[in-house]
């Protein structure tokens, strides 16, 4: 063999060994698509939760923190995912769009987690989802009841009811069981959540052959609505329905018992804080509203998570601890599911859900990714907010 043969056949090789280590040409579809970071095969599984553990708004996302911590705790007792444990990662957002959104890149980025839960707001939850969608890493926010939050993506879920389905489940809840024929309107003319309620409730009300008697508004940050209040006199309804947020709803119901307004209040979980009752007085005695959970629901699923809870932190779980409980062991129970720990397959497992027993209820994930599940009725009644009723889907 001549040496410029054997030359030409050492090259010949070494150019067919480099082609077999190429990878393939990825397709235009297959580059444009988030894969997720590439999951560690070993020690303990790594998920984050974005939420306000400081600020303004910090009496929601600490409960759903610890509402998270509690069903990762639970789940690592029974074994883990997928025989490994699981940690998270836990980011404080203090109620800022800007560190919701840093928070959520440095997961991504550099704790590299197979999974996100939050954002506890509709606001801050859009921003985010941004983020986990172009990285392709799934996120469940426990919260955020905006429909827009869904829409960003096939890799963002919610295991919260969304207000259009609230508002109709307080219409249904007045004609049904409340007999209510006439009802006025007083909302925020200008909040987006105010104004999705009322649509929905007024929607769904006349549908089932309610009138609405008289719609009256008002600004965020008015503190004297007695004109409204006067105008809604007038018309005479049955009650008033007032989808805001408690500290104008506790001021509006107070001033409605002044002018001698003597009627049922009613409203959306923009109503839940423990301050409701305080600003109100007695003035809601007899009132109505939709939230995501009750604590003395009686359903068992509920009635384990609360006793347990409460052994564990001293203190009954309020509704965003439920739903941060319940956004984690969806979450945790699809990736357990899941053919791999890829952002992709932990998508397609969430999609699956159906017939999951949370402790706010049921869920079944629709293709919206949006969950179908009931709302519970609240009444004050002797100062306290009891179980009225749950509204199915």
């Amino acid at each position: 063999m001549s040496r410029l043969f054997q030359l030409l056949v050492v090259l010949t090789l070494g150019a067919l060994a480099c082609e077999r280590k190429e990878p393939p040409a990825p397709t235009a579809q297959a580059a444009a698509a988030p894969q997720g970071p590439a999951p560690a095969r070993s020690g303990p599984i790594l998920i984050g939760s974005v939420g306000s553990l400081t600020g303004p708004e910090a009496s929601f996302g600490a409960p759903v923190r610890d509402g998270i911590q509690f069903a990762v705790e639970q789940v690592n007792a029974a074994g883990g995912v997928k025989g490994r444990k699981v940690e998270v990662r836990t980011y404080d957002s203090q109620g800022r769009l800007e560190d919701s959104v840093s928070a959520t890149q440095r997961l991504v980025n550099k704790d590299q987690v197979a999974l996100i839960l939050g954002e506890v707001s509709s606001s801050a939850s859009l921003a985010i989802a941004d983020v986990a969608q172009a990285a392709g890493v799934p996120m469940v926010t426990p919260s955020a009841t905006h429909p827009d939050v869904t829409r960003k993506g096939d890799y963002i879920f919610r295991t919260c009811f969304i207000d259009p389905f609230q508002g109709q489940a307080m219409a249904r809840f007045a004609r049904e069981s409340l007999k209510l024929e006439r009802v006025s309107i007083l909302q925020d003319g200008r909040n987006a959540y105010s104004l999705g309620l009322s649509q929905a409730f007024q929607e769904a009300f006349k549908r089932l052959g309610g009138t609405i008697v008289s719609i009256e508004a008002y600004s965020k940050g008015d503190t004297d609505f007695r004109a409204p209040l006067l105008a809604v006199k007038k018309v005479k309804p049955q009650a008033l329905y007032l989808p805001g947020f408690y500290g104008e709803v506790g001021v509006m119901a107070r001033q409605a018992k002044e002018l001698g307004l003597r009627l049922p209040l009613l409203g959306g979980d923009g109503w839940e804080s423990e301050r409701l009752l305080e600003l109100a007085g007695n003035a809601l005695e007899g009132s109505y509203y939709s939230t995501h959970y009750a604590v003395d629901n009686p359903s068992p699923e509920l009635q384990r998570f609360v006793a347990a809870y409460q052994a564990r932190y001293g203190h009954l779980p309020d509704v965003s601890a439920a739903l941060g409980y319940d956004a984690a062991r969806v979450a945790l129970a699809a990736m357990e599911r899941a053919e791999s720990l890829t952002g992709p397959a932990i998508r397609d497992a969430l999609a699956k859900t159906k017939d999951f027993p949370s402790v706010s209820g049921t869920i079944s994930l629709d293709a919206d990714r949006n969950p179908v599940k009931p709302a519970v009725i609240l009444k004050v009644q002797d100062g306290k907010r009891v179980f009225a009723a749950a509204v199915t889907p």
